[in-house]
């Protein structure tokens, strides 16, 4: 492959950065931060079976599922003609972690330089990876960034929780589309306001419990699994909707304990294997950084007593020691059966694990670990769905409905 396309200074200006569709509410924050520094982004919708399709054109079928879609999902974009090529740009996140995710950029580059070889892709990653790009996240950017996770995380909980229970069908979503604009528009402004979390924690919280809600008794379904496929609904056929019309409640963990996961997964290693540096003394410095956050967010969320609080990530490490070694970090390691415990714990005992077809880790730390925590709470009801190309939707629900037939409440 040639030396690919890269993005620089002058394409700030110029160019329309789009983005894969993760988690809604978390990426419409966060691109508003990075158009508050002149960058002019858009979250891609188009969730087609056409997306699979183009995917499967670009990308081999025993590939990663997510890695299929992303790219599948750029493609459909790219070719539907909205777009310009000549002024069009690409970004795709990267972990760095031991899994096939680490090379989906090269899976996308490739399929660019085969069809829109003037096109640009863009990395944002906290690993060190693409130094040479124009695309700099700043010591102030990170925290702003951080902030967006926060309250993405409380807007996702309060939206699931309300609109399972809701008497007038889209009360929660206007509430939630309010938030969205406010929020956006405080990070668009470039203010400071969005460091005033506790009183902006509390209004969130207040508007919320402003819906009103019926008291029927739901059934509770946690969601976990690789970190894709457990948020998109691209990905999981708008898996948390389904639930939803089938009389659930859905209960999706933070984003927030993703990124802690990952922090501590760099100073954990340098104690495992005793290789303390630079590098482990800084991230153990941010994951203080972060679990203060957290933490502050979780009291506002006990006090106001409406709404579920986060799990915190101190108390996940100590319940995935309970099952598996802290230095199982392929995937989403330690963290799958640690939040598979923390829900059961917390009364939500029906389990759906979303994972990738063939996604060797967290088959590992899912299927693999389901078996003990099933042991050490026997009302513990988990079911792992597997996505990719050849699954139908059809076959993933009924499977679905069936473990929903053996619920606990």
């Amino acid at each position: 492959m040639s030396e690919y396309k890269k993005f620089t200074e002058d394409m700030i200006k110029t160019h329309t950065i789009l983005v894969p569709n993760m988690l809604p509410i978390h990426f419409r924050l966060l691109i508003a931060i990075f158009e508050s520094k002149g960058y002019h982004m858009e979250l891609l919708e188009n969730d087609s079976r056409t997306v699979v399709d183009e995917g499967l054109k670009n990308v081999h079928n025993d590939s990663c599922y997510p890695a299929l879609l992303v790219i599948g999902q750029f493609m459909d974009a790219l070719k539907n003609g909205k777009y310009n090529p000549d002024k069009t740009a690409l970004l795709i996140t990267q972990t760095g972690g031991g899994c096939r995710a680490s090379n989906y950029i090269y899976l996308l580059r490739k399929a660019v330089e085969r069809n829109f070889p003037q096109i640009p892709v863009v990395s944002l990653n906290f690993s060190g990876l693409e130094k040479d790009s124009a695309f700099k996240i700043t010591a102030s950017m990170f925290l702003k960034l951080l902030y967006a996770v926060l309250y993405g995380d409380l807007l996702m909980t309060c939206y699931n929780k309300c609109r399972a229970y809701e008497v007038n069908k889209g009360d929660s979503r206007a509430v939630l589309g309010l938030w969205e604009k406010k929020l956006g528009d405080i990070f668009r402004s470039g203010s400071s306001k969005y460091t005033h979390t506790k009183k902006l924690y509390r209004e969130i919280l207040s508007s919320f419990g402003s819906v009103k809600l019926s008291s029927q008794k739901k059934i509770r379904v946690g969601i976990v699994g690789e970190i894709y496929v457990k948020y998109s609904p691209l990905a999981n056929n708008h898996l948390e909707d389904f639930l939803i019309s089938e009389g659930c409640e859905p209960v999706v963990p933070s984003l927030l304990e993703f990124v802690m996961y990952c922090a501590a997964g760099t100073f954990n290693d340098a104690e495992i294997y005793d290789n303390k540096n630079i590098n482990s003394r800084i991230y153990k410095l941010g994951y203080e950084l972060i679990y203060s956050k957290q933490k502050e967010l979780i009291k506002i969320m006990k006090d106001d007593g409406r709404f579920e609080p986060l799990h915190d990530f101190e108390h996940l490490r100590s319940l995935a020691d309970k099952y598996i070694n802290q230095g199982v970090v392929m995937g989403e390691g330690w963290l799958i059966p640690a939040e598979m415990a923390a829900l059961v714990q917390s009364g939500v005992k029906n389990i759906i694990c979303a994972q990738p077809f063939g996604c060797l880790p967290n088959h590992i730390v899912a299927k693999g670990m389901s078996r003990a925590i099933k042991t050490a709470n026997p009302d513990a009801n988990i079911v792992a769905i597997d996505y990719d190309p050849g699954a139908t939707r059809v076959n993933q629900e009924n499977r679905i409905k069936l473990m929903l037939a053996n619920a606990r409440i």
